[in-house]
């Protein structure tokens, strides 16, 4: 029987606790139906016996102590809520015990923001993980040596696992089930849980907000102005002579501060205004393309689908708002 502790911080966010937990203690029902042993001893593990979450709104008892567990398979922390220096401050005592774990052979799969718990033991190191869309700036800023994987729903890199953002994480947990009790028990979770298998991109959801979190004031305004000339096309040479700054320092400043290269952020601005027009307008892909600054069709769809994983129709498809004519 595979050892399952899923850690409940303080101020973790209680459906991804309750989530993870109805998951894995259904296969262990699925199993009783066809007079199988369990698969999975569950338990909710803690620093204290009693846990508030959701800034106070609920109480979670938990099972045990993380002193009273000498040993797990596979921990997971949720996710959490709240400004993420003072969440790390409140659940530092976790990091050790993780650590001891992880020494001792246990997996360790984090969810949604709880990415940033499991990138403060220093286990990532050099590692994938992902995290939620919105959060990606301040990640990257807390845990630069960490590879950040905005496009994926779930990483898996030599026992370690994360999922991106908020409900994400019920895929990451499907993968996990199939993981450990085949692939017919996911299925059956799946239609259980009413949850879509096999979801591996979260770039459809994704919103560009750029990186200003910093003190380049130069890159701001090189920032600021890709973003009011969008419709223009911007070179790296134009950029960096305005500013009166070498190509090379240019674009070597640019890509510290936003962590993205200048084309990528101007790529990026494009389609996010592209993105907001194709859901909000009676625009049709190529109107949309000229407007944002595009005059080659497959330079555009590709940059596009790139960018948000799927083509520009079935974008606007899938997310164009309902507008009377």
């Amino acid at each position: 029987m595979k050892h399952i502790s899923i850690l409940v911080p303080e101020s973790a966010i209680l459906g991804s606790l309750e989530g993870t937990r109805q998951m894995f203690t259904q296969v262990n029902r699925f199993m009783k139906d066809k007079g199988l042993a369990p698969l999975f001893h569950v338990q909710l593990v803690g620093l204290s016996h009693q846990v508030k979450v959701n800034d106070g709104l609920f109480t979670i008892n938990v099972n045990v102590l993380i002193n009273e567990v000498m040993q797990t398979d596979l921990i997971v922390i949720p996710a959490i809520d709240g400004d993420m220096q003072v969440a790390l401050e409140l659940n530092k005592d976790f990091i050790p015990w993780i650590i001891a774990q992880n020494n001792k052979g246990a997996e360790v799969a984090s969810l949604c923001l709880g990415a940033f718990l499991l990138a403060s033991t220093g286990l990532l190191k050099g590692k994938k993980c992902a995290t939620h869309w919105m959060a990606e700036n301040a990640f990257r800023t807390m845990f630069p040596d960490v590879q950040l994987i905005t496009e994926k729903i779930i990483t898996d890199e030599n026992g370690f696992y994360s999922s991106g953002g908020a409900f994400s994480y019920l895929n990451l947990i499907l993968y996990l089930i199939e993981k450990y009790a085949g692939r017919d028990i996911a299925l059956l979770s799946a239609k259980v849980f009413a949850i879509e298998i096999d979801r591996h991109n979260q770039l459809p959801f994704t919103i560009f907000q750029g990186q200003k979190d910093h003190d380049d004031i130069s890159i701001k305004t090189a920032q600021e102005f890709i973003e009011k000339n969008y419709q223009e096309k911007i070179t790296v040479e134009q950029l960096s002579s305005m500013l009166a700054i070498g190509r090379r320092n240019f674009e070597r400043r640019f890509k510290k501060a936003t962590s993205n290269t200048v084309m990528e952020y101007v790529q990026r601005v494009k389609i996010e205004i592209a993105k907001k027009s194709l859901e909000n307008s009676l625009k049709n892909v190529t109107e949309v393309m000229y407007d944002v600054g595009y005059i080659d069709t497959k330079a555009f769809r590709n940059t596009f689908k790139k960018i948000t994983g799927i083509s520009p129709i079935e974008y606007k498809n899938k997310y164009k708002a309902i507008i009377a004519n």
